[in-house]
């Protein structure tokens, strides 16, 4: 029995458990919205809080440039940068090719952002399940992010998709009606005699 043992497994060691979590949490701190599986974000949920927590506790250390904290304010960030440091890679690159320092990131941004909250910096939007495992699926991303917008409709129709027709196809579709409705009638008139 599992008795007081927390935490999901993913039916994986530990090594290969806690670089998944590592990886996760760097993309989070990175790109602020990621898609995942509902599982694996509530316990992405539990690491990435916990390093947040670690700078927003620091208060205005954790954001202060370094030439205007004392000795003692010094070493109490570069003990929680460590800390951050321990846990999640050092760089990241976002999808327009530019590296993030991660913890960086979570030492200046991330820690003035969330300064006054007292934890739960993230939510979980349902998805929908996975067409190949049936997996429920979600978006985890940090709750002062921008709204999340469905990929699936598309953002502007294509020009040759419209239905007007441009001014070169409108002229040759009036003569092509014109051409049409002068046979008819001619042909009315041949056949009327």
């Amino acid at each position: 029995m599992r008795h007081k043992k927390a935490g999901r497994q993913f039916g994986r060691d530990t090594s290969s458990r806690r670089a998944m979590l590592r990886n996760l949490t760097a993309n989070l701190i990175t790109h602020e919205r990621i898609e995942t599986t509902d599982a694996k974000a509530k316990e992405l949920r539990r690491v990435a809080e916990r390093l947040i927590t670690k700078a927003t506790r620091l208060g205005k250390i954790a954001y202060t440039a370094q030439a205007e904290l004392s000795a003692a304010d010094k070493a109490r960030r570069l003990h929680a940068e460590r800390l951050v440091a321990a846990y999640v890679p050092r760089f990241g690159v976002k999808s327009d090719g530019s590296k993030v320092d991660i913890v960086e990131k979570v030492m200046l941004d991330l820690s003035k952002r969330f300064e006054g909250r007292p934890g739960g910096y993230t939510r979980i939007i349902k998805l929908g399940n996975r067409r190949g495992d049936n997996a429920p699926m979600v978006y985890i991303e940090f709750v002062d992010a921008a709204l999340v917008t469905d990929k699936q409709a598309p953002e502007e129709p294509a020009a040759a998709v419209t239905a007007e027709p441009t001014s070169g196809e409108s002229a040759s579709a009036e003569s092509a009606s014109a051409e049409t409705a002068q046979a008819t009638s001619s042909g009315e008139t041949a056949s009327n005699q």
